[in-house]
């Protein structure tokens, strides 16, 4: 795994489970602390023994710029949090997707969800909004320091024919409305800086909050105490983790063996 900081992630967990499950004895799985200048020269200087890397902040665009070969949903989305040796070299894939895909079937959503919240505009907003218009969302309304800040993801919103408006990064009755209207609210960035729109999330039905140290954030721990049903960071990982272990290892994932390494139950 590539970034910085990496001290803190669970997925060395999830991949060194997955391996044991399969019986793949010899397979090893770390985390390197990498920054984004770094990416190149430690992938490109990889013996042939390293298959493939997970990637996360501040490292994916630079993953993407690296790689030889990239999906359709890594080059729309424009990161990529998964790179795969291949015959044709590195391959860069988005599996974040995935993961925000995983954790919206478990906010319990009867119907396919149409309008959503999205808090953040950085590089964890991009597949999240993928993801929203992939499960059926039209309308989302996406919460942000500025519309500056927010262009990259209405970018992608119009290229996935997606309405987006931006609202500030301030509690308001407008925000407060917005997840009160909302099928679902997902929120992108660290649980400090999320913490001043508590007040108002609180008023989503269902929550998919992307951090999972610490545990609750204080959106997750505002939904709950309002009744709302909230998934958790953990999810998200497990789900992307899935991918990138069959990517990986040519194996399917053994799921129960990755959740149970988290302390995830699976539904």
């Amino acid at each position: 795994m590539l970034g910085s900081p990496v001290g803190h992630s669970r997925s060395p967990a999830l991949h060194r489970a997955a391996y044991a499950a399969l019986g793949l004895d010899g397979w090893s799985y770390d985390a390197i602390d990498t920054t984004a200048d770094g990416l190149a020269q430690t992938v490109g200087e990889a013996g042939p023994e390293w298959i493939g890397y997970s990637v996360t902040m501040p490292c994916k665009s630079a993953a993407l710029a690296f790689a030889d070969a990239v999906t359709d949903r890594a080059e729309l989305i424009g990161s990529a949090n998964t790179l795969v040796r291949s015959a044709d070299g590195w391959l860069a894939d988005c599996t974040d997707v995935d993961g925000v895909t995983g954790a919206l079937a478990q906010t319990g959503i009867a119907q396919p969800p149409t309008r959503a919240v999205l808090i953040g505009a950085g590089g964890t907003a991009r597949p999240a909004l993928a993801a929203l218009a992939e499960a059926g969302v039209s309308d989302v309304v996406v919460v942000a320091r500025d519309a500056g800040r927010a262009s990259g993801v209405l970018e992608l919103a119009e290229r996935l024919s997606v309405h987006a408006q931006v609202l500030d990064f301030a509690p308001s009755s407008d925000l407060r409305n917005a997840c009160t209207s909302a099928d679902v609210t997902v929120s992108t960035v660290p649980a400090s800086a999320a913490e001043i729109l508590a007040s108002s999330v609180a008023a989503t039905s269902r929550l998919v909050d992307v951090i999972y140290d610490p545990w609750p954030t204080p959106l997750a721990a505002a939904v709950a105490d309002a009744g709302g049903t909230v998934v958790g960071g953990l999810v998200m990982l497990l789900h992307q983790a899935y991918n990138q272990v069959e990517r990986f290892t040519g194996k399917p994932a053994p799921k129960a063996a990755m959740a149970a390494a988290v302390g995830i139950d699976l539904p």
